[in-house]
Parts: structure tokens; sequence; C-alpha cells
């Protein structure tokens, strides 16, 4: 077994819960902002997320939702268009501090940093909402703390396609078993599986009850000293007594 060299995060889902208090009301705003009728409830914006990418998302729902819109011009740069006025508003919220990382996400972060840890993210959504969610919850350093941000649409083929691992890991001229990929969701674990890459899973409301039979080690968040994560699937030997996510179990979890 290669040793640990690099943790590849996921973003929305894994490090902050953006999605149904971020980016569906971020979607909603922009829809409003472009006159449009159109309202993302929260048991809606569930389903929409079985598809990656927030393009993707906005094609898939016209198709199935609104297959009698007449968009303006070309519906693909109409599309770009009102996706760009969708992150103006979600980096709005991200300013307004409504955003913050999950529990246990900076503590990991500065651990594995200190420790020699290369870390990477590999992600659907734009860089611009990486940026903005690193800058407004930990502050402008965190960006450096990532050797690569691999983000939105440096690969065609979005999750579950493995592509963006296989991106970060090239960058980083590392191999699979040098690395330990964080998911959130099934496209996540089925891109981050199809890369190679042993995988911990934290779920969130949206996505507790996917299928994570693949994933190495299932909790329902990093967790903290005085704040244990909860256990949904792992090995008690790998776990070892284990009450929170740290440098020790993911080391065990690589190894295991």
């Amino acid at each position: 077994m290669a040793e640990l060299a690099a943790l590849l995060f996921d973003v929305d889902g894994t490090l902050a819960d953006t999605e149904r208090d971020g980016h569906r009301v971020a979607f909603n705003r922009a829809f409003a902002e472009a006159g449009l009728a159109w309202e993302w409830d929260v048991p809606l914006y569930g389903e929409l997320l079985s598809i990656t990418g927030g393009k993707e998302r906005m094609r898939h729902y016209l198709e199935q939702y609104q297959p009698a819109a007449t968009l303006p011009g070309n519906p693909a740069d109409w599309i770009a268009d009102l996706h760009r006025a969708k992150t103006r508003h979600y980096e709005a919220l991200l300013g307004e501090g409504g955003i913050p990382l999950r529990s246990g996400v900076e503590r990991l972060l500065r651990e594995a940093r200190d420790a020699g840890y290369r870390l990477a993210i590999a992600t659907t959504t734009t860089p611009a909402n990486v940026t903005a969610l690193l800058e407004n919850a930990v502050g402008p350093e965190a960006l450096d703390w990532f050797e690569v941000i691999a983000a939105g649409d440096v690969v065609p083929a979005k999750k579950p396609a493995p592509d963006i691992y296989h991106y970060a890991m090239a960058k980083m001229a590392l191999d699979p078993a040098q690395c330990i990929a964080f998911e959130d969701s099934h496209n996540g674990i089925l891109a981050s599986k199809g890369a190679g890459l042993k995988t911990i899973i934290t779920v969130n409301d949206y996505t507790r009850d996917h299928d994570f039979d693949s994933a190495e080690l299932v909790l329902d968040s990093f967790g903290e000293p005085q704040q244990p994560f909860e256990v949904l699937s792992g090995s008690p030997a790998v776990l070892n007594g284990a009450e929170y996510l740290d440098m020790a179990l993911i080391k065990r979890v690589h190894s295991g």
C-alpha cells in the first residue's frame, strides 16, 4: 500500500451545507431577477440534485418541468447567462456569512496541512463558488491551502464521471493509491470510486439515504472533540474508538 500523500475534497455538501440554503436560494433569486415564475422548493431541489452541475440542472429542469418554455436567443447562452447571475447571488449569500463550513472541516484542514499532507478540491461547482466559500468561511489565506482547485468546466464530463478526480491527481502527479477522497453524495462516490479512490462520506439532509455501500467510512459529519460524529457505516477495527475525524483515523481508513 502506497503512503497517503493527499486529501481530495468535494465542496457542496461536503465542506459546507451549501445546497439547500445556498445554491437553491441563489437559483430562485436569479429566476426572480430574470422575471421567471420558477420556484425551486426544498423537495424539488432534492430531486434536481440528481443532476450534477448548475447549468446541467437548469437544462434538465427546462426539459422535464418547463417543456413549453420559450427561451430568448440561443438556449445554451441563455442558460449560461442565468447561471452567471445565480453565481453572483450565491457569492452575495456567502458574503452575508450565512453558509459556514461543516462541523470539523476547518479543524481537519488545518491538521492535515500542518502535518504536511497535500490538499486539493475536486468539485462540479464553479471556481468562483469555491473561492467565495473559502474566503468568507475561513479567510483569503484558505485558498493557498489547496495545491489544486479542480472545479467547474475544467473537464467536459462532470460527476458521476471520474474525470475531475483524474484531472486533480494528474495535476498533482499522484496516483489513486496515494490519495483519499471526501464526498457526500451517490454521484460523488461514483466519481471518486471510478477514479480508484478510497472514500470517506459525510452525509447531509439531502444525501443521508443515498447508496454508499462502496464507501470505506460513512459519517454524519467530521465531528469535533466535544461534538462526536455519528458512524453510519465503518469497520470498528478501523474506527478504534474514534469520536471525530482526524488524520490518525484517515490514515487507518487509507491503509485498511
